[in-house]
């Protein structure tokens, strides 16, 4: 099992979640992915959508100023 980071603090919705999407399909079932996003519609939005495609989002934590992180398993 692996962890993968992915950055999209700079993107916003509805790219936040389509980047997140893209790169779940990069790795291996089970691996892990770290998202860093902003706080507001990103954060909402990643989350939910990640529970409603299958993903089990095991944590979401936050960095510092409005950087948070959410861990998500495949």
């Amino acid at each position: 099992m692996a962890t993968h980071t992915l950055d999209i603090t700079k993107d916003h919705c509805p790219m936040t979640f389509v980047r997140t999407k893209l790169k779940l399909s990069q790795i291996a079932e089970g691996d892990i992915l770290e998202v860093l996003l902003s706080e507001g519609e990103p954060l909402a939005n990643v989350p939910r959508t990640a529970i409603e495609q299958g993903y089990k989002v095991l944590s979401v934590t936050h960095v510092e100023g409005a950087v948070h992180k959410v861990t998500i398993q495949k």
